[in-house]
């Protein structure tokens, strides 16, 4: 059974993300949102390790991510977090549309 580094590594950005908003801001919605996002992503990495096509859990993280993060980086216009999370939850969403077929 092979693991899906990269769906692990997201998992990770996003959970490093969240924590990194509370430590320089001191946002608790950031925290909240990054653990629960990233535990989300952490499990959908661990189910399409055990099968490349049960991207479901994966799809609906990634996705909700890039419009919630996308919305908030056109209202900021700022690259970082907005930005960069918007951008690898799309390149997220696109690589398991792939991996469903």
């Amino acid at each position: 059974m092979p693991i899906d580094w990269i769906s692990c590594s997201y998992a990770a950005v996003v959970t490093v993300s969240g924590i990194l908003g509370y430590t320089r801001r001191g946002s608790v919605m950031s925290l909240i949102t990054g653990v629960i996002f990233g535990s989300l992503a952490g499990y959908g990495a661990y189910q399409t390790s055990n099968d490349q096509h049960n991207v479901k859990i994966s799809l609906i993280t990634a996705g909700i991510l890039t419009v919630a993060m996308g919305m908030r980086y056109r209202k900021s216009r700022r690259l970082i977090p907005a930005g960069l999370v918007a951008g690898i939850s799309l390149f997220m969403v696109l690589r398991l549309v792939i991996m469903m077929f």
